[in-house]
């Protein structure tokens, strides 16, 4: 039997739907988006290059991406083990866990990226 294929279309709308849904319902997701807004706004303000907007956007989409994930993998979770079991708790956890070091992995790289321009920035209001 031949897959159905959808159009390029309905096959956006459905990703975009998906983001809606994370948005909307994850706690998480409303918070990675506020901070992503908060050091979008930073670089803007501090004029950092575009090597460093690239690590910014690069940390943010893992962070993005990680969170996505690990709604999918709690919704199928839900859906095929409504019933507390050991294994879908490993699996959410392990899904969770992700998103952390994702989330992780976004600090670190904020710090590297910050650091310098916001030093040279308080230095530049104490001369």
């Amino acid at each position: 039997m031949k897959p159905h294929r959808q159009s390029l279309y309905r096959a956006f709308g459905c990703a975009i739907r998906g983001i809606l849904t994370a948005v909307q319902t994850e706690r998480n997701m409303k918070i990675h988006i506020a901070a992503a807004l908060i050091v979008f706004i930073a670089a803007a303000l501090l004029q950092l290059d575009r090597i460093r907007w690239l690590f910014l956007l690069l940390a943010v989409s893992v962070v993005f991406i990680a969170e996505l994930v690990n709604t999918a993998v709690e919704a199928i979770i839900d859906l095929i083990s409504p019933d507390e079991h050991e294994l879908a708790r490993v699996a959410k956890d392990t899904a969770a866990g992700a998103a952390f070091v994702a989330a992780a992995f976004a600090v670190v790289i904020g710090i590297l990226v910050f650091y310098e321009p916001v030093w040279e920035w308080m230095q530049s209001l104490t001369s």
